[in-house]
């Protein structure tokens, strides 16, 4: 009995240390250190949350950076890629159906080398990021749709190489811009 008695209490203690004490400890080092990122890096607008700079969105109007393809719309639960092996005849159709899109939308030339993030999605199925080349492609879609000038085409373009970020730490990575903070700023314009 004192055996049963001894772990009863022991559970107890544990529970309370590692169920409230460790995790209320680690939440308020986090909303002290790093206040933004410990809540989603939630992205506001007029004090409107408007998306995260951390999920992927999607964005339905021509007037705007569409998003990398996602294999779950964009929903963050559950987030996951398609699971497609790379001999999948699926995935191919998809690659080449997505492709077609992308050259249609963004009325390009059908022999256009579209980038790898028009086609494929992450593999969390909610990557934030584009690269510049995809972006660029994108632009004069929106500069059309916008009805922009000559000098706002060269200012989308000079946002472009503004936002894009290099990669982390100066290798890992390839340079990417996050969408979402791109079309805010496209709105500026």
């Amino acid at each position: 009995m004192k055996t049963l008695i001894i772990s009863l209490k022991l559970l107890v203690f544990m529970t309370l240390l590692t169920g409230i004490v460790y995790p209320m400890f680690i939440y308020l080092i986090a909303q002290t250190i790093f206040p933004e990122k410990s809540t989603g890096s939630l992205v506001k607008v007029n004090k409107q949350v408007i998306g995260s700079e951390l999920f992927g969105q999607k964005f339905e109007s021509k007037r705007y950076f569409q998003s990398r393809p996602s294999a779950v719309d964009y929903q963050p639960m559950p987030s996951g890629g398609s699971n497609l092996a790379p001999t999948s005849q699926t995935l191919k159709a998809r690659i080449d159906s997505l492709r077609q899109a992308y050259i249609v939308w963004n009325e390009l030339p059908e022999n256009t080398e579209v980038p790898s993030d028009a086609v494929f999605s992450s593999g969390s199925g909610i990557d934030p990021d584009i690269s510049p080349v995809n972006a660029l492609l994108q632009s004069d879609r929106i500069s059309k749709e916008r009805n922009f000038d000559s000098n706002k085409k060269k200012q989308l373009k000079e946002l472009i190489n503004r936002l894009t970020e290099n990669p982390q730490y100066g290798f890992l990575g390839e340079p990417r811009i996050n969408v979402l903070t791109l079309n805010i700023e496209l709105d500026k314009i």
